[in-house]
């Protein structure tokens, strides 16, 4: 990632199912390891990207066969809550996709304040 600019390689963190990869680069990368604000920033969307695909997966591979299994008979009443779920997680990321374009911080609930934590862990 040495001739990208920093918000390129936040946008690269974004992009669904496949930004975990530019994440986990960035957050290995020196580059981004410095202690500036644009480092800073890079990192903290590097985390944030790679925590909203965490909640993927979390969803796909715990709650969804949860869903189905746990409710015999009810599966399909649980659905919509399960479709619900990806919608919601496919919606932050194309909110921060957004929102990293116009060189927004934005944090979203709870895995922005996990990034953050991350963020200030590795400063430490």
């Amino acid at each position: 990632m040495g001739g990208l600019t920093h918000k390129n390689a936040s946008l690269l963190c974004y992009i669904p199912w496949l930004g975990w990869i530019a994440a986990v680069i960035v957050l290995a990368s020196t580059r981004y390891k410095r202690d500036t604000a644009d480092a800073r920033e890079v990192r903290f969307n590097a985390f944030q990207g790679l925590y909203l695909f965490v909640a993927w997966l979390i969803v796909d591979w715990v709650v969804s066969p949860a869903l189905r299994f746990g409710a015999i008979g009810m599966g399909d009443a649980f659905r919509p809550l399960e479709g619900l779920l990806r919608v919601a997680i496919l919606a932050a990321w194309i909110v921060m996709l957004v929102k990293v374009s116009h060189s927004e911080h934005y944090r979203l609930p709870i895995v922005g304040e996990m990034a953050e934590r991350s963020v200030e862990e590795q400063r430490a």
